[in-house]
């Protein structure tokens, strides 16, 4: 079965001027991939492995290139243009660019930006688009990892924590700023290891396999985010138990308590939104 936005090994059924036609089976027929993508050497009869993808003219084509994403995919992919009717184009490594919608796009974008992005395929047109509204894409479903266990996860950007996380391609993750000692760039893409799994199916990430350690202490965790947002953020012991538990994988009780044992030791001040470091 042929798919749309992804890597297709397609039999070369005959040639043309414009190039080579590939047999797309019988939903698809025949696909044409232009003469400036074809191989030297190929003749009718051989296998090729192409990436499918509908023109402005919808039309399928292939191409030899290699995306930089494909569908089912996150990637952190540059703005190279803006339609003020439809929204930014994104550069996926090949000839054609990818669609970010306005509804797609958490905020607004301008050319030379970066975004990370899950690539989908849209049901009605069949074209290729992209959103920034990933975490939607993400698997619900418990991982299929162990702690102890290799991984390859890519930078989605910083948190008060540490640094969120898109592990195997699949599972949401963090890695905790203890767990590093410099910054990391968003968009990288890193070989860690498994910290944990927790049971709302998130994963924390380390990068090297020693060390095994629990998570740092709840202060300790409270301290770091301080840290990392200047000095200041927006919880405190009037904060909702629900935006705790998500940002803190931790009780309301747990964390007024944890709050009560910094502010005891001069560490935080109270603020109206807040807490901040005491300087």
């Amino acid at each position: 079965m042929t798919l749309i936005g992804k890597k297709n090994i397609l039999v070369i059924l005959r040639e043309a001027e414009q190039g080579l036609y590939l047999d797309g089976g019988k939903e698809h027929g025949d696909i044409l991939l232009p003469r400036r993508y074809v191989p030297k050497g190929v003749k009718v009869g051989d296998s090729i492995n192409v990436f499918i993808y509908l023109d402005s003219d919808e039309r399928l084509i292939a191409t030899t290139e290699t995306p930089l994403a494909e569908v089912g995919d996150f990637a952190y992919l540059k703005v190279v243009s803006i339609n003020e009717k439809a929204g930014a184009f994104l550069d996926l490594g090949i000839s054609k660019d990818v669609l970010l919608p306005f509804r797609e796009q958490a905020k607004p974008l301008t050319p030379g930006d970066r975004v990370i992005v899950y690539i989908n395929l849209d049901k009605l047109s069949e074209r290729i688009i992209a959103t920034t509204r990933y975490s939607r894409h993400l698997s619900k479903e418990i991982p299929l990892v162990k702690e102890g266990d290799k991984v390859k996860f890519l930078v989605a950007g910083m948190t008060p924590l540490g640094y969120n996380a898109i592990v195997e391609n699949a599972y949401a993750g963090l890695l905790y700023h203890s767990d590093i000692a410099t910054p990391l760039s968003t968009g990288k893409i890193i070989e860690g290891y498994v910290r944990a799994v927790r049971p709302d199916g998130k994963i924390d990430l380390g990068l090297d396999r020693s060390g095994y350690k629990r998570i740092a202490p709840l202060t300790e965790q409270i301290i770091l985010a301080l840290e990392a947002n200047d000095g200041e953020m927006k919880f405190n012991d009037k904060s909702s138990p629900e935006s705790i538990r998500e940002v803190f994988n931790v009780s309301k009780k747990a964390f007024k308590q944890a709050l009560g044992a910094l502010y005891k030791k001069k560490l935080i001040q109270f603020t109206d939104n807040g807490v901040r470091l005491e300087r």
